[in-house]
């Protein structure tokens, strides 16, 4: 029989309720059970094996990765990127491992691909218990790292596409340090995802050498990507490039200084943030910005929507609403760091 994903499946319908409440503790069941009928569609739709392992390992594979980051889910982490090759005694080595130790100093956990060189870097400076290791079979390069080696929070991915999820779902805000076509890949995806905003825009730090391996960069993209339209101008929000690591982590904690996150309800983008923004202070935003939002519409204070009350913890904080143009992500970038300028207002927004 065809399977549908509304209730008109008669017994296997009833066969999957029966089967979930057999399981207990299920979450969200209306959701697992479209799973099941996905599982079921494809085993019909599918007689190419590959194709059918291919779907298979990678619900595997991200349902383990959910297992091994939910009860890490309150705590802000960083994601870092860099070559595998590079040595302990090099430069980029030891600004990392700073790097990654003022972070965990600061509260925050450190996601790498478990690798050798800044992989290593990284999780050696946070330490194994502020550390993630997102790993990927390879035949060469990528054992992983001594200190991740026994750690329940390292993950071997089969497929290179769920350990990418993995990096830019899970992480608050990524660094990138010089490396090779791995690191130039990992890092261009991420631009591709806030520049589209295919993921909620969070801080992109390119951490330098000494011999400007991304000041070289930069001067490429502004004369062929931006001299050619490949891009735009507010495209140069999405990244800082700075050779200071204590810069890096200061880019990092600025971000979320005031900005919370972010939700979209009904066409309307919701911005949750930690202190209320005055009159004074969204009239400036509206002055600075007008290309972010509709013609004819306004940023307005907002109470929390019932549509946003599947996350009760966050509730509390105070909200600002806009009619994005889902087309300047780079510029939202920029209404994000100007909101962080703001200072506590006397005379704040109420509901």
């Amino acid at each position: 029989m065809q399977l549908r994903f509304n209730r008109t499946n008669g017994e296997i319908d009833t066969l999957i309720d029966s089967l979930i409440e057999k399981a207990d503790g299920v979450h969200h069941p209306v959701l697992v059970r479209e799973m099941v009928i996905s599982a079921l569609k494809a085993g019909q739709d599918t007689d190419y094996l590959a194709d059918l392992k291919l779907l298979n390992n990678t619900m595997k594979e991200m349902r383990y990765t959910n297992r091994v980051f939910a009860p890490y889910r309150q705590k802000k982490k960083v994601t870092i990127f860099g070559s595998a090759r590079t040595e302990p005694h090099e430069e980029s080595y030891q600004k990392c491992v700073s790097f990654s130790r003022r972070l965990a100093d600061k509260g925050y956990m450190i996601i790498t691909g478990g690798g050798p060189g800044i992989m290593q870097a990284g999780n050696e400076g946070a330490g194994s218990e502020n550390s993630f290791a997102v790993n990927i079979r390879l035949p060469f390069e990528q054992a992983p790292n001594r200190v991740m080696l026994a750690n329940p929070r390292l993950i071997t991915y089969k497929y290179f596409f769920n350990r990418k999820v993995a990096f830019v779902k899970e992480a608050d805000a990524l660094a990138v340090f010089p490396g090779g076509f791995g690191t130039l890949d990992e890092a261009m995806e991420v631009f591709t995802l806030i520049q589209t905003g295919k993921t909620s825009p969070k801080p992109l730090v390119l951490i330098d050498d000494s011999d400007g391996y991304w000041e070289q960069w930069f001067k490429f993209i502004k004369e062929r990507m931006l001299g050619k339209g490949f891009i735009s101008a507010e495209d140069f929000s999405i990244f800082t490039i700075t050779r200071s690591e204590e810069e890096a982590v200061k880019v990092i904690e600025d971000f979320y200084r005031n900005y919370h996150s972010l939700r979209f309800v009904d066409g309307r983008l919701i911005i949750r943030l930690n202190m209320e923004l005055s009159k004074a202070n969204i009239e400036e935003l509206e002055n600075e910005f007008p290309e972010l939002h509709h013609a004819g519409t306004k940023i307005v204070p907002t109470a929390p929507l019932p549509e946003e009350a599947d996350e009760p913890d966050l509730l509390r904080l105070p909200r600002i609403a806009l009619q994005f143009d889902h087309q300047h992500y780079g510029l939202l970038m920029a209404f994000i760091g100007r909101i962080n300028t703001f200072e506590s207002p006397p005379d704040s927004c109420k509901q």
